[in-house]
């Protein structure tokens, strides 16, 4: 299908998925989890060509390693997705719930944390020291979490109709992972619509699909936004979903203009159907003051500077806003260490449509940025309200440095009330601290972490992670409303199925191997092939899909051997 609009194209194809939908009703857990073990291996099969692709759209060289950032966030995290939601589908056809086995813990505010990483032996030789869990809601016990996982599996013949998933433009395997989490978590079958960035990955998409596209519960097309409006507002559609920004989201529900803002005032929603959402917003990391080495400044400097230019700064998830203590005595010497690390990660082509004018949009709001790399801007030294940089997503390599003044554990509980009160959205915030100044903290940071409103929150790590781990959710923190929409509505991923999901954290080691196993840290990882600075990732990405591709432990040797030279 081409980019311009058909509208009886599309109209065949909503006939085709209403047909479709009587099949899947139909579609024994077996079945279904066969289905994914296929998609699992065609996967893997066509991954080379998924890459490949991936480098046309983001204009990378062959041999650069930054093309394992295409490896990683591409088919590796639909190779993972599609084996966890696997598992799942077998739990439920056995009669067992996906957490039998599983040691659900306590979570602060009487809540319960759900184990997602590390749950094999792979897990914890490959992510060794990466740990992952998922909180549920307030008052939600283990008895019925175990109870309500599986979502819509737990009836598969009640299904909901036809799904529209509106792709994003700027991870590959967003598309592909929000139209599964349809099928299998709300048995809608799916219409996918590429954004037309990815317009090359149309026919690897189709042959990795091909098994739910001929059981007909899956169509994937292409078009610009008039193909979208025609999707959204179609009498056949039940549910949209959508990857992109606000002001995007806005105008679906709203309508666009000065019409769109007027019925967005009067609560006169255009579009008449459910629609759920991830927006981005602008994510925080917190620096916690503490008594860092200079290997430590070093690599945590790497570590934001990978937050914001990871994909070129095009993620919902990068870090927009760096929150340090003003009175911290190594304060200086970090923003030098995070000016070097930014001036010196790979250069890429600015790919994303946009990223320009937004990028000038910046400079031109603040004089006196310092542009540190081609087209790369870090500004120091924010008004801690009412600025531009705290309310707009630049998706763009566009960093910020708010100083707040206090010291630590003070300093932490008021960078939690800045990055909940001053910072739009609500996708993700990071916190980097010193293993003895949480030790210190102690039920101070819990507390901390516990307060921070945020659908993923990374400690020592990053977000992107909880992007990658395919039980871990992905989503804003529950709460948010059409008209105040912030990073969205609902949650995708969650390869466990669970209801009443408030959030994902995530924690990594502090330093990487082996300078932590030398401090006394519990953790084998070094640097992490997703770290822009990393020279090995694209040979450590290949090794990796092709490891969970087919499980041969033969590769093993092959991929820290790799990681290592990293």
């Amino acid at each position: 299908m081409g980019t311009t609009f058909d509208e009886s194209a599309i109209d065949d194809a909503l006939a085709e998925l209403s047909a479709g939908e009587k099949v899947w009703a139909q579609t024994p857990l077996r079945r279904r989890r066969e289905l994914l073990d296929d998609l699992h291996a065609r996967t893997g099969r066509f991954a080379g060509d998924w890459v490949r692709a991936a480098r046309t759209i983001k204009r990378l060289d062959a041999d650069s390693p930054l093309v394992g950032e295409e490896w990683m966030s591409g088919p590796l995290t639909m190779l993972q997705a599609t084996a966890a939601l696997s598992a799942t589908l077998a739990a439920l056809e056995d009669g067992r719930s996906p957490l039998d086995g599983v040691s659900i813990k306590d979570a602060p505010g009487n809540r319960i944390a759900v184990p997602i990483l590390p749950l094999s032996t792979y897990d914890r030789l490959l992510l060794n020291g990466f740990h992952g869990e998922v909180w549920l809601r307030p008052g939600v016990d283990a008895a019925t979490a175990r109870r309500r996982a599986g979502l819509a599996q737990l009836d598969p013949a009640a299904t909901g109709g036809i799904g529209v998933v509106l792709g994003a433009g700027n991870i590959t395997s967003i598309p592909p992972l929000d139209a599964l989490y349809e099928l299998y978590a709300h048995n809608r079958v799916v219409l996918l619509k590429l954004n037309p960035i990815t317009d090359p990955l149309y026919t690897v998409f189709e042959m990795v699909f091909a098994p739910l596209c001929e059981l007909g519960v899956l169509r994937v097309v292409t078009g610009g936004a008039e193909t979208g409006g025609y999707l959204v507002h179609h009498p056949d559609v039940a549910h949209v979903h959508m990857t992109g920004s606000a002001q995007t989201h806005d105008a679906i529900v709203w309508g666009p203009g000065p019409e769109g803002l007027e019925r967005k005032r009067d609560r006169r929603p255009l579009l008449d159907k459910p629609i759920t959402s991830e927006l981005g917003g602008v994510s925080p990391t917190i620096v916690v003051p503490g008594d860092w080495s200079d290997a430590d400044l070093r690599y945590q400097a790497e570590h934001v500077a990978t937050q914001r230019l990871h994909n070129g700064g095009y993620n919902c998830i990068a870090a927009q806003a760096v929150v340090l203590s003003k009175d911290w005595e190594l304060k200086d010497r970090f923003l030098a260490e995070l000016r070097t690390a930014l001036a010196q990660a790979p250069q890429r082509p600015a790919y994303y449509p946009g990223s320009d004018a937004r990028v000038a949009d910046a400079v031109a709001a603040y004089p006196d940025a310092d542009q540190v790399g081609s087209g790369r801007v870090l500004i120091a030294q924010l008004p801690r309200t009412n600025t531009p940089l705290l309310r707009t997503e630049y998706f763009s390599p566009v960093l910020g440095v708010v100083e707040l003044p206090y010291a630590g554990g003070e300093f932490l509980q008021q960078a939690v009330d800045f990055a909940n009160n001053e910072l739009t959205g609500t996708l993700g915030a990071n916190v980097l601290a010193h293993p003895a100044t949480i030790r210190r903290l102690g039920i101070g940071f819990d507390r901390a972490i516990e307060r921070l409103r945020y659908g993923a929150i990374a400690v020592n790590a990053w977000t992107g992670l909880a992007f990658l781990a395919p039980r871990a959710s992905w989503g804003a923190f529950p709460g948010h409303t059409l008209d105040d929409v912030q990073s969205g509505i609902g949650v995708v991923h969650n390869a466990f199925l669970l209801d009443d999901v408030e959030r994902t954290v995530v924690r990594g080691p502090f330093r990487p191997a082996p300078r932590s196993v030398l401090r006394g840290e519990p953790a084998l990882s070094p640097k992490p092939p997703w770290f822009v600075g990393n020279a090995t990732a694209a040979v450590t990405g290949r090794k990796l899909t092709e490891f969970y591709a087919d499980g041969n432990p033969a590769r093993i040797p092959g991929i820290f051997v790799s990681a290592f030279r990293g």
